[in-house]
């Protein structure tokens, strides 16, 4: 499931607009909109993609550290779990403190 960080709907993973407000999910998604903050953020050196303890085959195979420029686009096509897929950006830091 996609959630809409606009209006917070929950939206499956094969749409590209909310179910609610009709924005476009691949600039608005709470995932897309993360992805786009940690590639401007000058102390993120990296980005994990985090998968959950129950995730499908896919999904478990993506995990792990990207380089900003090279880290999949989320959700992933083809995800097999019944919820949809489930995964999440984090940050990898340089420094955690200005």
């Amino acid at each position: 499931m996609q959630t809409c960080s606009l209006c917070n709907a929950s939206s499956p993973d094969t749409a590209r607009y909310c179910v609610h407000c009709q924005a476009d999910l691949r600039e608005v998604s709470v995932n897309a909109v993360a992805l786009k903050k940690f590639r401007a953020n000058p102390r993120v050196s990296a980005i994990r993609i985090s998968v959950a303890h129950d995730a499908c085959p896919l999904c478990y195979e993506s995990r792990g550290t990207f380089d900003k420029d090279t880290v999949p686009l989320l959700p992933h096509e083809g995800c097999s779990h019944p919820q949809g897929c489930r995964c999440n950006y984090a940050p990898v830091l340089d420094e955690i403190y200005p």
